[in-house]
């Protein structure tokens, strides 16, 4: 399987397997796939779109394609407020403790630096004795 050959294929309009995008986003995360080519397939995804299941499939391979948090041991429903930062970012701060003090387990999953204002663990250390650096356990 060629990079180029499925690029060629979704900006044709052709539906992708799940095959096809796992060989992109798995050969972009291991460096076999470069910058440009990932940027091509981007650009034929956004101009043609993913069909549900392509989206199910993309959505799954990103998914595992990094680490992975079992957080099977903490009861019930587990919610995560995500969002791409940056200057308006004001709803994390406010959102996770309110529905943390209604019982339900946050899972806040967070980013560092995210353009010039920084990311929501940069904004969340600023807090005088606010931990961000907890082990995995």
């Amino acid at each position: 399987m060629r990079a180029y050959d499925v690029i060629l294929k979704k900006r044709n309009g052709e539906k992708l397997s799940r095959e096809e995008i796992e060989f992109m986003v798995g050969g972009y995360v291991k460096g076999e796939i470069p910058d440009y080519q990932m940027a091509a397939f981007l650009m034929a995804v956004y101009f043609r779109h993913l069909d549900e299941e392509e989206t199910y499939y993309f959505t799954e391979t990103m998914m595992s394609s990094g680490v992975v948090l079992d957080l099977s041991e903490i009861p019930g429903t587990k919610v995560n407020k995500h969002s791409t930062g940056g200057v308006g970012d004001k709803t994390t701060l406010v959102v996770a403790p309110l529905v943390a003090s209604a019982g339900v387990p946050v899972a806040k999953m967070s980013g560092r630096a995210l353009g010039h204002t920084g990311g929501t663990i940069d904004k969340l250390e600023s807090i005088p004795g606010f931990r961000t650096e907890l082990s995995l356990e």
